[in-house]
């Protein structure tokens, strides 16, 4: 067995972003318990895994703090990366092995030491570690959080799990399993729900075929790719294939090249840059416009449309609801010189607040996030088909009010990073029924344009482009571009 989001799934009212940025607590030891040895990467990530289940924390936003203030070399900082995220994309197969040895639900298993058997047992089954190296520290981990009564359970269940080989565990679960789905569920490390999902945006493509590369793409770990803003960095190497902008890391520590840059270069994934600049190439630029990144959180996307703005004589205005992220909006966007004023509105009201003022209106929607799982595999777990259901209806308010928002001429582009059907052409389809206004701008064709190389877009029958990780190495990013008419009369879907 082996395996790899600016938070786009936030409510307009911020409630679910508190806590999740929070610095972990240190596992406490249980009075009378001495302090035992633990390698200080294994004690970092099993730091982070805590709070991710204890505190619904994100490990991207985690794990560097942690690591820092561990003082970690190189060495045993890509170890604890490794462990931490390898251990959470692999949760719920590790949770079905957990289950089977310890002969009880793993949801049974207090979290203290749930989290150090699914730490141990990715190190058993899809690491090279030492066998006794990751029992014994596993062991003590929780001895150290829960007492000595719940280290020999772990022990002993650690010892059952090490005993067989991970193809005879993968046998053994899936042998258990009740269909096809829920054995691909196993093997892939993906929800049923979520699996189902991913068939069903390939199948709208007729590329169904490809799920397999798909599952196995969101398991792998992604390059860092890095975003040199238009007119105040130079893209270095090695070149990304598509965006203009991007490039990869060129080795070590990417944060001394950003420190260095004065914040001109930044990490970012390339399908976010490709969405952005699709906005930005939709329609020749004209000096004056105006724009707004109307659900702007953490800033990215705003800061690469601000470089772009500045150098065509363009004014941008950012929004965003959640104060601490439109905190991060003003902070991402400080590099770029001009003002770009952040607001702190509802983005479903802001169309009523200030009707046809802009020119071009970014969309990047609050969602399910089910594109970036190679970067935020904790996602998969704490996702449900609910988080749908929520969704939706933000999503279509938020497009309908930059619709609004948007000037006669101009475009809007609607953006998620989720390939789920419902959360992308099922809130484009649906606006559009409501609308006599709006006409879509072929997105695939900008796109292409955009792109330093040719880029395998699949057509669904529209416009729309849809991003894979596994077809072009990005994020699975959507996009639709939506023209406001001059004229009412003009149909959607009648448009170029």
């Amino acid at each position: 067995m082996s395996g790899r989001q600016d938070d786009r799934a936030r409510p307009q009212d911020g409630g679910a972003s508190r806590g999740r940025s929070q610095a972990p607590r240190r596992p406490r030891t249980r009075a009378g318990t001495p302090e035992r040895t633990v390698q200080p990467a294994r004690r970092v990530a099993y730091e982070v895994l805590r709070a991710v289940s204890e505190s619904d924390a994100y490990a991207n936003l985690v794990l560097p703090p942690t690591i820092a203030e561990a003082r970690l070399t190189p060495q045993d900082a890509a170890l604890a990366t490794e462990l931490t995220y390898g251990t959470l994309r692999r949760r719920g197969t590790y949770d079905a092995i957990i289950s089977a040895a310890a002969d009880r639900p793993a949801d049974q298993i207090d979290g203290p030491v749930l989290d150090a058997l699914r730490l141990a047992t990715h190190q058993l089954l899809s690491t090279r570690v030492a066998s006794h190296a990751a029992v014994n520290e596993s062991v003590n981990l929780v001895a150290a959080a829960q007492g000595r009564g719940a280290s020999s359970f772990a022990n002993a269940v650690l010892r059952r799990i090490s005993r067989q080989t991970p193809g005879e565990w993968e046998q053994r679960i899936e042998s258990a399993a009740r269909s096809d789905d829920e054995r691909l569920a196993l093997r892939s490390a993906h929800p049923v729900w979520v699996i189902r999902a991913l068939r069903r945006a390939l199948a709208a493509e007729e590329r169904a075929d490809e799920l397999d590369d798909l599952l196995e793409a969101d398991n792998v770990s992604p390059d860092v790719t890095l975003v040199a803003l238009p007119g105040m960095a130079e893209p270095g190497e090695p070149r990304r294939p598509y965006a203009p902008t991007a490039y990869g890391s060129p080795g070590g520590d990417p944060h001394r090249v950003i420190a260095e840059s004065g914040g001109t270069v930044r990490v970012q994934d390339e399908g976010s840059q490709l969405v952005a600049l699709a906005l930005a190439a939709a329609a020749p630029i004209r000096a004056g416009e105006r724009w707004l990144d109307l659900c702007a959180g953490p800033g990215g996307k705003t800061a690469l449309l601000a470089a772009i703005a500045h150098t065509n004589g363009v004014t941008l205005e950012a929004n965003e609801v959640v104060p601490t992220r439109a905190r991060l909006v003003r902070n991402a966007v400080r590099a770029v010189p001009g003002e770009v004023i952040v607001h702190e509105r509802d983005g479903r009201t802001f169309g009523a607040a200030r009707p046809a003022e802009f020119d071009r209106i970014l969309v990047d929607a609050p969602c399910t996030g089910l594109g970036a799982l190679r970067r935020r595999p904790e996602a998969r777990w704490r996702k449900t088909p609910g988080d749908v259901a929520d969704l939706v209806p933000l999503q279509i308010e938020l497009l309908s009010s930059a619709l609004d928002a948007v000037a006669p001429g101009g475009i809007v582009a609607y953006v998620t990073c989720s390939p789920h059907l419902a959360e992308t052409v099922g809130v484009v389809s649906g606006v559009l029924r409501g609308r006599t206004d709006v006409s879509e701008v072929d997105a695939r064709a900008v796109l292409s344009g955009v792109a330093d190389s040719p880029i395998d877009l699949a057509s669904d029958g529209s416009g729309r482009a849809q991003l894979w990780p596994h077809r072009h190495g990005t994020d699975a990013m959507f996009v639709a571009l939506l023209r406001r008419d001059d004229d009412p009369g003009v149909r959607a879907g009648e448009g170029d």
